[in-house]
C-alpha cells in the first residue's frame, strides 16, 4: 500500500517553488547551495500547508526538468529533506511529504490558534473578534426561553427554523430586495452554505472563477471539493473588480460558479460600487454562470460616511443568476455558527434535499439566539459595538505598522476586518515562518491565491488593538529583520538553482 494520499505534479511544484520570491543578496551575503535552496523551499511549502502532508512528490528526473536543474541537485535536496524528517521514501512507491515527530500537522486554512498558546503568541491568523457582550448572553437566555416548544419536536429543520427564515427574508425585503421565506435556507455558518452550493453546482472537475486574491478557507474548501479554480485578478488598491477581465474569463472559461466578496473583500478590504455589481451580474448571466455573492462582511462598514451600495442580488430581480450567502459569524461572533443562503425557491429546495446526506440541519438553540437578536434590536446594538471595536483596532494597527515598517505598502479599507499589505519586497512565506519564532502568527499572501501567487504579501486582521497592536507590529518588524538577515527558513527565487 502506498503511504501517500495525494500527488503534486512537477509543473505545479515548480510554480509553487519559483513563486517564493527572494530579495537580492546584500553585500557580503551568500546564497545557499542550489540543493539547499530547493530543500528549504519544499520544507516551507509543507510547513505552510500549501503542499499537504503525505503528498507524493514528482520523481527526481521530472522535477529536474521542470526546474531546469540537474537531477543531482534534486536528489541532494530530497536526501536533505529525508534527513530532516520532511520526506519519506520507499522503493517502488516514490517519495512523499511528512513532518518530523513532535511537529504539529500544518493547517491548510486559517484555523484559530489553540487557546493554550494565546498567552505567548499574538494571533493575527484568524479574522475574528471576541463575542460582543452582554448581547451574546442575552441572546442565549432569550433562546432558552423560546426553546420548550421546539424541544417537543424531532429538532431537525433542514431548511432552518421557519421563524428565522421569515426573519431573514424580512431583513432582505427591508433592504429593498423582496424576499419570501421559501428563498432562504439556514446553514451552519457561511462555510456550510458555500460547501452546499459547491456540491450542488460545482461537482468534481467543474471550474469555479474566484477573485485573486480571495478568502483562503473558501479556496481550500473548493479545492477539496475537486473544483478547478480559475483566478481573476483584482485591480490594484481598493478599486477592486476589473469587470472587463471578469467578462473575458467568464466567456472563455465558462465556469459553473463564480465566487465574489463584493462587500469589504477578504483580504483586500475593497468595496464594489453599484456599476461593478450590475456589470458582474450581467457578465455572469451572459455566460450562464451562477454568481455566489458572499455578504459576510456587509454590515462591517467602519467609517460613518460610507454609503453602502445595493446588494449584488438587487441586480438579479428574477433570481436566476445570483445566490447570496450571509452569516452571523463575522458581524457578531465566530462562535455563532449561523449562516444562510438566499436564492430562487427551486435552488433552495435542491439545497435542502441534498442536505439530508450532509449535516441534516443547523443547531436549533443557535438559530433561536440569532432570531432573538434580529427581533429585539440586539443585533443592531451588538454590531454597532463591533464596528467601533474593529475601527479602533484598525486605526491602532495601521499606525503601529506605519511606524515600525514604514517601507510596507497598503491602503486603509473603510470596512471589513483585514488589511492587505505588500511586505516591502520580502517573502510572505518567510515572514510567516519567522513570525512563529518571535511569537506572532500571521498568514502569508500565497494562502489567498492560486498556485503560489502573492508571495510578497501578508494579511493583517483588525483583531487586536492598543498595546497589543503595537506589540504585534514590533514582532512583525522583528520577523522582517530575521528574513532580511537570512535567519528564517530559506525560499527559492527564480534563477537561484545552479546545477
Amino acid at each position: 500500500m502506498p503511504q501517500w494520499t495525494s500527488a503534486v505534479g512537477a509543473a505545479q511544484l515548480a510554480r509553487l517553488l519559483t513563486s517564493q520570491q527572494d530579495r537580492p543578496a546584500g553585500p557580503g551575503s551568500r546564497r545557499p547551495p542550489a540543493y539547499r535552496a530547493l530543500a528549504d523551499g519544499v520544507r516551507l511549502l509543507v510547513l505552510e500547508g500549501r503542499v499537504p502532508v503525505a503528498a507524493r512528490l514528482p520523481a527526481e528526473r521530472e522535477l529536474a526538468l521542470a526546474l531546469s536543474v540537474s537531477r543531482t541537485t534534486v536528489a541532494a535536496a530530497y536526501e536533505a529533506l529525508r534527513a530532516e524528517g520532511f520526506l519519506e521514501s520507499r522503493r517502488g512507491a516514490g517519495s512523499w511529504t511528512a513532518v518530523p515527530a513532535g511537529n504539529p500537522i500544518p493547517a491548510r486554512g486559517l484555523e484559530p490558534l489553540p487557546p493554550e498558546a494565546l498567552g505567548s503568541v499574538i494571533d493575527l491568523g484568524c479574522a475574528a473578534l471576541p463575542a460582543p457582550e452582554p448581547w451574546l448572553t442575552r441572546a442565549v437566555q432569550g433562546a432558552l426561553e423560546e426553546l420548550p416548544p421546539y424541544a417537543r419536536t424531532h429538532g431537525d429543520y433542514p431548511a432552518g427554523l421557519p421563524a428565522l427564515r421569515a426573519m431573514i427574508a424580512d431583513r432582505y425585503t427591508a433592504r429593498g430586495i423582496p424576499t419570501m421565506p421559501e428563498q432562504i435556507m439556514v446553514t451552519t455558518g457561511a462555510m456550510g452554505a458555500i460547501d452546499a452550493i459547491c456540491h450542488l453546482f460545482g461537482g468534481r472537475g467543474e471550474r469555479i472563477a474566484v477573485e485573486s486574491p480571495s478568502y483562503a478557507n473558501i479556496l481550500q474548501l473548493m479545492r477539496e471539493a475537486g473544483a478547478r479554480l480559475v483566478p481573476v485578478a483584482m485591480a490594484e488598491g481598493l478599486t477592486g473588480w476589473d469587470v472587463d477581465r471578469w467578462r473575458q474569463v467568464l466567456r472563455e472559461a465558462a465556469p459553473r460558479i463564480a465566487y465574489v466578496v463584493a462587500d469589504f473583500h477578504n483580504p483586500t478590504g475593497a468595496l464594489a460600487d453599484e456599476d461593478q455589481r450590475r456589470r458582474l451580474v450581467e457578465a455572469a448571466r451572459s455566460a450562464g454562470t451562477v454568481l455566489v455573492a458572499d455578504e459576510t462582511m456587509t454590515e462591517l462598514w467602519l467609517d460613518p460616511d460610507v454609503e453602502m451600495p445595493r446588494p449584488v442580488c438587487a441586480f438579479d430581480p428574477a433570481g436566476s443568476t445570483v445566490i447570496t450567502v450571509g452569516s452571523a459569524s463575522k458581524a457578531f461572533w465566530a462562535g455563532m455558527r449561523i449562516g444562510w443562503v438566499r436564492a430562487a425557491p427551486d435552488v433552495i429546495r435542491s439545497l435542502v434535499a441534498a442536505r439530508a446526506y450532509a449535516d441534516l440541519g443547523t443547531p436549533v438553540l443557535e438559530q433561536l439566539a440569532v432570531n432573538w437578536l434580529f427581533g429585539t434590536g440586539g443585533w443592531e446594538q451588538a454590531v454597532a459595538v463591533r464596528r467601533e471595536q474593529a475601527r479602533d483596532n484598525r486605526d491602532a494597527l495601521v499606525a503601529a505598522v506605519r511606524r515600525e515598517l514604514p517601507g510596507w505598502e497598503f491602503e486603509v479599507p473603510r470596512g471589513g476586518l483585514t488589511l492587505w499589505v505588500r511586505a516591502g519586497g520580502l517573502s510572505g512565506s518567510r515572514l510567516a515562518e519567522a513570525g512563529e519564532r518571535v511569537g506572532l502568527r500571521v498568514p502569508s499572501g500565497p494562502r489567498f491565491g492560486v498556485d503560489g501567487a502573492f508571495e510578497g504579501y501578508v494579511r493583517l486582521p483588525f483583531t487586536v488593538g492598543g498595546a497589543v497592536a503595537e506589540e504585534a507590529a514590533v514582532r512583525l518588524a522583528a520577523a522582517a529583520r530575521l528574513v532580511e538577515s537570512g535567519g528564517a527558513v530559506g525560499a527559492v527565487a527564480p534563477g537561484s538553482f545552479v546545477a
